[in-house]
């Protein structure tokens, strides 16, 4: 991965992120609505977030989120950056769900420029629980890796939708 954009808050509490880079090459500026959506989520998570390394006690965490060979690639280091361990975890199983979500996020700008409050409603009902689901999916896969909670799980849903969509 090359260089990463840093957003980085100092916060008490070992279980948590302290900061997240992202791949610069995947970076957040073009679609307004997709730099919106990533900017918030970093944001939020380093605003409140729940975050351990399974069997490791030394966070807080520094974390890097890219793509690496269509694989998603959390490398993540201790709060002085020394390097904890890097996971590489298959985008195979969320590809339907991210199609999906880009659909109903698509969709959903659109309607928020012109469409009634019903339908706009109606769509982010949609997508949320489909945020839910992904996030769903995001800790199963990391069980046994990566402890974190509901929360923090939709938001790194968000970058790897965001990510997905930049590459």
């Amino acid at each position: 991965m090359s260089s990463p954009e840093k957003t980085s808050l100092v916060y008490k509490g070992t279980n948590r992120l302290a900061s997240i880079s992202l791949d610069d090459a995947l970076d957040l500026r073009g679609d307004p609505d997709q730099e919106h959506e990533g900017k918030t989520a970093i944001y939020d998570l380093l605003e409140r977030n729940s975050f351990a390394i399974e069997g490791y006690d030394g966070g807080p965490y520094n974390l890097r989120l890219g793509l690496v060979e269509h694989k998603l690639c959390f490398e993540i280091c201790n709060k002085s950056g020394a390097p904890i361990i890097t996971h590489y975890l298959s985008l195979s199983p969320f590809r339907k769900r991210i199609s999906d979500y880009v659909i109903l996020c698509d969709s959903y700008f659109d309607a928020i420029r012109t469409a009634p409050p019903s339908k706009i409603e109606i769509l982010d009902m949609g997508r949320r629980a489909l945020h839910n689901e992904a996030a769903d999916l995001l800790c199963e896969r990391l069980k046994g890796k990566v402890a974190l909670d509901h929360d923090t799980a939709r938001r790194l849903f968000t970058l790897i939708y965001v990510l997905h969509r930049r590459s």
